[in-house]
């Protein structure tokens, strides 16, 4: 069964509340979901708890300030692909910094595949400079906001 564009909204809207009941309707338990880039949140989330704690953290590290925009859904047999803004502020970034470690605002497309109308696989592409500005935004930063070497 192929989702729709509604389905997919719902699916991130669900998301939105981080409440876990409306999310499992929406994200199955064995869901896994890969993160592009070399950064501390890089590499596969396998399963819902997995897929929890990689927001958790991108919460923690952007002080909730992390929005996802969509701007198109494209949908296919079992597939969406979601093309979305992406905006973020770090978590103690001085007020009016434009630093990349600091500020996020990229575009980035999200492919979904879904089974019985729940993803059971994300993964996120970018593109260009938005690479290198996701790599920096999310750096891993010392007990003392410091950057980390790599």
């Amino acid at each position: 069964m192929s989702p729709t564009t509604e389905l997919v909204e719902a699916a991130y809207e669900a998301l939105a509340t981080g409440d876990r009941k409306q999310i499992e309707q929406y994200w199955a338990e064995d869901m896994r979901w890969l993160v592009p880039g070399n950064h501390q949140l890089a590499g596969w989330w396998e399963g819902l708890d997995g897929f929890f704690d990689f927001m958790s953290q991108v919460g923690k590290l952007s002080g909730g300030s992390f929005v996802m925009t969509r701007s198109a859904i494209l949908l296919a047999d079992g597939w969406s692909a979601d093309i979305s803004h992406n905006v973020g502020t770090r978590t103690n970034a001085a007020d009016g910094s434009t630093s990349p470690y600091d500020r996020l605002e990229i575009d980035v497309v999200h492919v979904l595949r879904w089974r019985d109308n729940k993803v059971i696989e994300g993964r996120g592409a970018i593109y260009g400079d938005g690479t290198t500005q996701f790599n920096q935004f999310w750096s891993q930063l010392a007990a003392d906001a410091a950057r980390v070497a790599a």
